[in-house]
């Protein structure tokens, strides 16, 4: 019996030293990782090919059918052990040309805009009003439907400047783009403008587009975004007491759905049980859909190819899901939990990059307190790529069903969000503006996560 005690003592009396041999191995595991992704990564070079050889891609369109099969290769390519296509139904919708106009009677002006995703638009036809200024939501809910009959909604609210990270304000003002079309539907509006839901200025003063919604209303007005400056001048000119006519002219409407797919590539694991790691591979319609969201496709794919590449062999299965029609309808991330939960996969964890390809600063975490703890007891481990900020709920647009109707957890990458809303959706989210070490550092944090999730999960 004595000999039994002083064994135990022994081994508890050790304990410490086997886990910081392991906090060590793991260190080092995570630095290998690093090295290898910066020096031997393709993330960079993949981008450059979506973006210059595919360019943008919006759902339904030719330029996202060329993606899917283009990704296929790249997973295969990668090392992946199975890849294969996940249908999806999408929401085809095409903007055309379009033409935005302001006049006071004697000077006319012609205004960069964008019509809003979904949006419907005038036919071809030329739709003219007096322009009516709202400078909060809640105004244009409480205008007087006599006030707003026939004339042009104009909704300007600046983008919140306050927050240090930029997404808190982005989700501050987020409802107005994607219910404020409704609301002035259902005020008597013949069209409503917005103020582009950006920080953008100087040479990013752009139209940002981004999707939008009737809900109910039984009207369908056409939708358009203008940029900050504009807004401010059409703001100004209001307020001075000219009476201003907007002319609108757009082409934009939807179509039939049409057949899409989710791009799917795993590595096999030891176990059943499924870390998912994914992006969505559609864009909107401008710019190259670079940052937003051609970083995470191809940060994506280095995970897998990292793990392959080093050798090294998961415990549970590695899968990396590249999502459709995440823009316009979160159809593809329906159907990845919908699938999920027929045919009872496990899945222990997943993570997504939807956040641009700026140098990574942390992860979102949705999920339960222990499990938190545990993420965040990496945080010496992961410090040299730049992670750091773990107090973020969340995961991603494409991964929360899996969350909701699995209880999966789920992380988001957030890499440095100050320049993400200057391109957001816009025709500068181009490839030059995104860097390759911090494309990189992103696609190493990300592979770093994944291999301490396997392994401690």
């Amino acid at each position: 019996m004595r000999l039994i005690q002083i064994s135990i003592c022994c081994l508890l009396s050790l304990a410490p030293l086997f886990a910081k041999a392991q906090r060590l191995n793991d260190k080092h595991v995570v630095s290998n990782i690093t090295e290898h992704v910066l020096i031997n990564g393709k993330a960079y070079q993949d981008l450059h090919y979506l973006c210059k050889k595919i360019g943008h891609r919006l759902s339904g369109s030719e330029q996202e059918q060329r993606t899917v099969a283009w990704l296929q290769s790249v997973l295969m390519e990668a090392g992946a052990d199975t890849v294969w296509l996940q249908a999806v139904k999408v929401p085809k919708w095409v903007r055309g040309a379009e033409s935005f106009s302001v006049s006071n009677g004697s000077r006319h002006i012609d205004i960069p805009m964008l019509s809003l995703g979904n949006s419907e638009g005038t036919g071809g036809k030329k739709l003219s009003g007096n322009i009516v200024l709202f400078e909060s939501i809640e105004d244009l809910k409480n205008v007087d439907t006599a006030t707003l009959k026939g004339k042009i909604a104009f909704l300007n609210v600046p983008f919140p400047e306050h927050f240090p990270c930029t997404f808190d304000g982005y989700s501050e003002v987020g409802s107005n783009r994607f219910s404020g079309p409704a609301i002035a539907a259902e005020k008597g509006a013949s069209a409503f403008v917005i103020r582009s839901l950006s920080t953008g200025v100087g040479s990013y003063d752009l139209p940002h587009t981004g999707v939008t919604s009737y809900g109910n209303a039984k009207r369908k007005i056409p939708a358009i975004a203008i940029s900050n400056k504009a807004a401010d001048s059409l703001s100004a000119w209001i307020k001075s007491g000219k009476t201003l006519t907007g002319t609108l002219r757009s082409h934009c409407g939807m179509q039939d759905s049409v057949l899409s797919y989710n791009v799917i590539g795993e590595i096999k694991g030891q176990s059943n049980k499924i870390i998912t790691v994914g992006a969505h591979h559609d864009s909107w319609d401008v710019g190259e859909g670079a940052h937003d969201d051609g970083a995470g496709c191809v940060q994506s794919i280095e995970v897998l190819r990292t793990f392959k590449q080093l050798g090294m062999r998961p415990r549970n299965t590695i899968r990396v899901v590249l999502f459709a029609n995440e823009e316009n309808g979160v159809a593809g991330g329906k159907v990845y939990a919908d699938f999920a939960l027929e045919h009872g996969e496990q899945h222990l964890f997943a993570l997504e990059s939807d956040a641009g390809g700026f140098s990574p600063r942390g992860f979102s975490m949705s999920m339960d307190e222990q499990l938190k703890e545990l993420v965040r007891s990496w945080s010496d481990i992961l410090f040299d790529l730049g992670v750091y900020d773990f107090s973020k709920p969340g995961g991603g647009v494409d991964i929360n069903p899996l969350h909701k109707k699995l209880q999966t957890p789920v992380a988001g990458l957030l890499p440095d969000t100050q320049r993400y809303f200057d391109i957001h959706h816009c025709a500068q989210d181009t490839y030059e503006t995104v860097n390759r070490r911090e494309l990189l550092m992103g696609a190493a944090a990300m592979t770093a996560l994944v291999y301490l999730v396997d392994k401690y999960f």
